[in-house]
Order: C-alpha cells, then sequence, then structure tokens
C-alpha cells in the first residue's frame, strides 16, 4: 500500500490541468496558462486525461450540468479549483495540487467517506477532491428508468443509458447513413470560452450546424480584455496609440497559439504564447518586432502547416461583409492559411508601434476581430457564420476553421455595471 500510494503521488508531480474557461474570464485564463507554463504542467486532451480541473471563471449557475458532466468524466483522485482572479491563481493551483496529493495518499478512504466532505478553500471557490461531483446532487431530474434506459417520445431521439441512438440521413454524396447529433463544449482544449457547438455528424463529416450557443456566465466586472482599450477611450479615459497597439499585438498572438495548437504544432503554439505574455508584460517596441518576425518566418515556412490548412474554412469578402464581419477575417479574404497569414501581419504592425504615447482617438472603434461602434459586436459574426462554413467539412477541418476565426466569447457576456472606464 504504501508503494502504490507512493508511486501515485510520484505520477501527480505534474497533474495533467483540464482548463473549463467562461466567457468573460480572459484575464484569469492568462494568469493561469502563465502559471501552467512555469510549473510545466501538461495539459489534458480530455477530461479522462485530467487530473485537476481548473473552472476559470463564475458560471451563472451553482452547479450546471455541463461542469458536473466535465467533473464526473476525471477518474480518482482528481480535484476542482476555481480561479476568478488573475492574482490568486498561483495559490488555487497550489491548493487543487494538495488536494489531489491527498487524495493520491488514501483514494480508498476517500470512497469510503460517507460524508460530502470538505471543500479546500482556493481563490474564488473550491477545490473538491472528495470524489462528489461539484454540484449539491449528481442527480439531473428527467424520465431515467431503473434499467438504464431513458423515457422518450416519437419526437425526441431514443436513449440507450443516456446516449442518443443514431437517425438515418442522406449523406453529402447521396448515400443514407446514420446520423448522430453530437454537442462540442465547452470544455474542449484551445476552445472558446463557453462556446457550445452542436453537429449533426456523420462518422467524422458535420453534416448541419443545429446550434451555436455560449454558457451563461456571471457578469463579467470589466469589459471584454481584447478590447478594453477601445472601449475605454470611446467612454473618455486616457488611452495611448501603444497601449492599444499592444493589446492587438497579444490578442493575435493569442489567437494564432490557439490555431497552432489545435494545428498540432505545440511547439509553436508555445512561443506565440511566450510572445504574447511578452506583449502583455510591455516588452519593447523593438525587442518585440524581432521575435514576431522571427515568429513570421518560422510560421510562414512550414509546408505541412500551409498543406493542412490551405482550402479549408473558406470565406470570401463579398460573404464577409454580407455576414457583417471585419478585423482580420474580412482582410484575410480567404481560408484558413490565409487568416494565419492576416494575424500575423498584423502583430507585426501592431508589435512596432506599442511604444507610441500619442492619445488614442475616441472615434477609433477598430478591435482585434472588428469595429467595436455597431450594435452586435464583432464575434456574433464569426458565430454567425459557422453552419454554413462548417457544413460538409471533416470534424477535424471544423476544428481548424473554428480556430482560425477565433471568435471571443467575452464579447458577448454581460458588463457589471460601472465598470466600462476602470482602467
Amino acid at each position: 500500500m504504501e508503494l502504490r500510494s507512493a508511486l501515485r503521488q510520484a505520477a501527480l508531480a505534474r497533474p495533467a490541468v483540464l482548463t473549463a474557461v467562461l466567457p468573460g474570464a480572459t484575464r484569469a485564463r492568462l494568469a493561469v496558462e502563465r502559471e501552467l507554463g512555469d510549473r510545466r504542467w501538461p495539459h489534458a486532451p480530455s477530461p479522462a486525461a485530467a487530473d485537476l480541473l481548473v473552472l476559470v471563471g463564475s458560471p451563472r449557475e451553482e452547479a450546471p450540468a455541463w461542469l458536473d458532466g466535465t467533473w464526473t468524466a476525471l477518474a480518482e483522485p482528481r480535484a476542482l479549483v476555481r480561479i476568478d482572479d488573475p492574482p490568486g491563481a498561483r495559490a488555487a493551483l497550489d491548493a487543487g495540487h494538495a488536494a489531489l496529493l491527498r487524495g493520491a495518499a488514501g483514494p480508498e478512504r476517500q470512497r469510503a467517506r460517507k460524508d460530502p466532505g470538505p471543500y479546500v478553500p482556493g481563490n474564488g471557490g473550491p477545490v473538491r477532491d472528495d470524489g462528489r461531483t461539484p454540484g449539491p446532487t449528481g442527480h439531473h431530474g428527467g424520465h431515467d428508468r431503473a434499467d438504464g434506459s431513458a423515457a422518450h417520445s416519437h419526437d425526441t431521439p431514443a436513449l440507450i443509458s443516456g446516449l442518443p441512438l443514431a437517425e438515418r440521413a442522406d449523406d453529402r454524396d447521396g448515400l443514407r447513413l446514420d446520423r448522430l447529433h453530437v454537442p462540442f463544449g465547452p470544455v474542449l482544449p484551445d476552445w472558446p470560452a463557453g462556446l457550445v457547438l452542436r453537429l449533426a455528424l456523420q462518422g467524422d463529416v458535420v453534416q448541419e450546424v443545429t446550434g451555436v450557443e455560449v454558457v451563461e456566465a456571471a457578469p463579467a466586472p470589466r469589459p471584454p480584455f481584447w478590447d478594453e482599450p477601445w472601449r475605454q477611450a470611446a467612454a473618455g479615459a486616457p488611452v495611448s496609440r501603444g497601449a492599444a497597439a499592444r493589446r492587438r499585438c497579444a490578442a493575435h498572438l493569442d489567437s494564432l497559439g490557439r490555431f497552432l495548437a489545435v494545428a498540432d504544432w505545440p511547439d509553436a503554439a508555445a512561443g506565440a504564447r511566450r510572445l504574447r505574455d511578452a506583449a502583455l508584460a510591455g516588452a519593447p517596441a523593438r525587442e518585440l518586432v524581432h521575435a514576431v518576425e522571427r515568429q513570421t518566418r518560422r510560421v510562414a515556412r512550414s509546408r505541412t502547416l500551409r498543406w493542412l490548412t490551405s482550402g479549408i474554412g473558406v470565406l470570401p469578402r463579398e460573404q464577409a461583409l454580407a455576414a457583417g464581419i471585419g478585423g482580420p477575417a474580412l482582410a484575410a479574404d480567404g481560408d484558413a492559411w490565409d487568416r494565419t497569414v492576416r494575424w500575423l501581419t498584423e502583430a507585426a504592425r501592431s508589435a512596432a508601434a506599442c511604444d507610441d504615447r500619442r492619445p488614442l482617438a475616441p472615434d477609433d472603434p477598430a478591435g482585434p476581430r472588428g469595429g467595436l461602434a455597431g450594435r452586435c459586436p464583432p464575434s456574433r459574426a464569426l458565430l454567425d457564420v459557422l453552419p454554413p462554413l462548417l457544413r460538409g467539412a471533416e470534424l477535424a477541418a471544423a476544428r481548424l476553421t473554428l480556430a482560425s476565426l477565433d471568435p471571443d466569447p467575452d464579447e458577448l457576456a454581460p458588463v457589471a455595471a460601472g465598470e466600462v472606464t476602470r482602467g
């Protein structure tokens, strides 16, 4: 038993972490990613491979069903921690790691406990290590039967053990094949915060996008992180052009890092994120320009990446204009590879302006993803264009298409009143 416990604790020295990011929590997400990078803790590709579940942000509900399902998929020993504020990321991860080690020392005792067990305090929320779901109960209501099947009517898909049966439909070649309705999100690696895509799949081909949703989060204390300089300037707060350029540069590098991670180039993705952090930390413009140009050359020389992403998610300028899309997705006038090159071009141009101390004009509404003066945020248009772009795509290509558009659900999250001009 002592040897088994020692092996478990050694295996958890660098726990695999799965982050569940909510809209409005970009600041906290960036702090968590920096801290995980410093610790060299691996990112889990799925709940089944995770040891530590990190909830970044505050859900509107106390225990949403999607969080309950994600937590249930983690194997023991496991722990959950919630992080709301960037300064508390380190302490919260320490608390989660300690909870994991306690579970590894005696998982049998953990499972044998009949009481709910204590919450270990973390930053902004609980760390749970008692093996139970984070909600008050694991039951969600409905019509569950004792034999494990679920009651259904003729208007809903048949369920076996809570899983939907396939239906039949014509595929893109006119063949009648099984079709499954599958939700993707909100907890996936390198996925927009809180996004849920409901897909009708035939094999690994997206036949139809039946729903595009964003999970509800508590009102954010500040405006969307990437749009903040322009919104502050519009509200009359003093903002320099350099501060706005620095935020734009970091936003494009953040999008690039996510896209490269989805394309399975982790080393280049980590490099883009290091540059993003350097831009936000105030690196001098000359140093930043040199580093961004080096990253641009590295990505542009990759024949594999170009071959992988060319012809995927083609969005002509006319279609983008009709959908109300602006920013790099409009300027790229092409496919996922064109949008990647556009991010790099705009990141380099913004890096060169990071030391500009002139004031930002209040009537300059051009945020990283498009104009901010309209009634609908830029990311709303990026989400609305997904159904036609993803229809008929293979699942891997659909993920690359989404990552190349990189909508920011923070723009759709409610903001607490009176916080627009906060610095």
